[in-house]
């Protein structure tokens, strides 16, 4: 019962640290366009030499 004491406050510390690496996530706008990404990979537009 004792190992408790231990598990308990350190779950609710990961379960913070998370939340707050959620919350940043969604403050830094990593969420925006998630299908923006995997359309410019596919294109020619965004190669990496300029078109003449």
């Amino acid at each position: 019962m004792s190992v408790l004491a231990y598990l308990i406050p350190i779950s609710l510390i990961l379960g913070s640290v998370g939340l707050a690496a959620f919350f940043y996530t969604l403050r830094s706008s990593q969420y925006d366009d998630p299908e923006g990404d995997s359309r410019r990979i596919l294109s020619d537009e965004w190669d990496d030499k300029p078109k003449p």
